[in-house]
């Protein structure tokens, strides 16, 4: 098995479980990224990068991750495929020898 459907099994498994999957529409689920995001970035709030607590950084990780696996399961996307078409449709938005170095968007380069 795939370890990606191993851990969308696994959330399955307990969200079911719970019967939550009346909560887990593709809105809310979406919005729940977003919550578990703003709560990631509180980690880092008025801290210097090395001074966020990794255990809790790990963890908000974890909830994004979850929420966003469930996401993708909502629409059938393979997580894998869909990660490695954006890595390629940047490669050619941000070509190595205009965009090396730089934080500038594509539109900017």
């Amino acid at each position: 098995m795939k370890e990606n459907e191993e851990i969308i099994e696994a959330l399955l498994k307990f969200r079911n479980e719970r019967d939550w999957e009346q909560f887990h529409n593709p809105k809310d689920l979406a919005l729940a990224i977003n919550v578990e995001a703003g709560e990631l970035l509180e980690l880092f709030l008025w801290k210097n990068a090395d001074e966020a607590n990794k255990e809790k950084v790990k963890e908000e990780l974890a909830d994004i991750f979850a929420f966003a696996f469930m996401l993708a399961e909502k629409y059938q996307f393979d997580v894998k495929e869909i990660v490695l078409e954006k890595i390629k449709r940047n490669a050619e938005k941000y070509p190595v020898e205009k965009a090396k170095g730089s934080a500038k968007k594509y539109n900017e380069l």
